[in-house]
């Protein structure tokens, strides 16, 4: 895909995303989710900033929506950089594997490719997980009037979490590198449970508030 998933109307994007084209797929739907989570959170940072009755908490509010503003644009290019690590693994899949050589070639290969594949989703996974936070401190202290949305915020990345991580998993599976995979899995199993921890509590805190 030519096109960054940033630039894609949201029609365009889901036109693709339908197709049978190979990326964007899992990976880039995790990431374009969790920057949604985040611009809802940035627009319950919107409604809290200049209002008298948050006038304590304004200088946490501006520092979270910067903050959440760089997390939703890193996550959008992680998007594509999630395609575009997929692209060496596509082709790797592909080698021919007739002879010894050209499998040991082959092998070597997808191992690196593999290994490339899992970067993008674990650091999807590590802005989730920081993202997580910042919305549960809006929950918190923002506009009572947006507390809703900071609920549906935390639910879309705790889904995008999980998401992410299956990426992780499926090519962790397949590297002959057990230590480097297992370490790979960890790592997403930690973030897993931290983003979920987090995220899940804050939206059982609104939705507990709201009912």
């Amino acid at each position: 895909m030519s096109e960054k998933i940033a630039d894609l109307s949201i029609g365009d994007f889901m036109d693709v995303l339908s197709s049978k084209a190979p990326v964007p797929g899992g990976g880039g739907a995790s990431a374009v989710a969790a920057s949604v989570g985040c611009a809802l959170g940035r627009m319950v940072a919107s409604l809290t900033l200049g209002k008298r009755r948050y006038a304590e908490v304004e200088p946490r509010v501006r520092a979270i929506a910067d903050r959440l503003d760089v997390l939703r644009a890193d996550l959008l290019a992680l998007a594509d950089r999630d395609a575009e690590a997929f692209e060496p693994l596509s082709r790797a899949y592909g080698m021919p594997k007739d002879t010894e050589e050209e499998r040991a070639r082959k092998a070597e290969v997808m191992e690196a490719a593999l290994r490339t594949a899992c970067e993008p989703p674990l650091a999807i996974m590590e802005r989730v997980a920081e993202a997580t936070g910042l919305i549960a401190e809006l929950a918190r202290v923002g506009s009572r009037l947006a507390v809703s949305d900071a609920g549906a915020a935390a639910v879309l990345l705790s889904a995008a979490v999980r998401a992410a991580s299956l990426n992780v998993y499926i090519n962790a599976r397949s590297m002959a590198d057990r230590s480097c995979a297992e370490g790979l899995t960890a790592r997403a199993d930690e973030l897993v449970a931290q983003a979920r921890r987090v995220a899940d509590e804050t939206f059982e805190q609104v939705e507990g508030g709201l009912r």
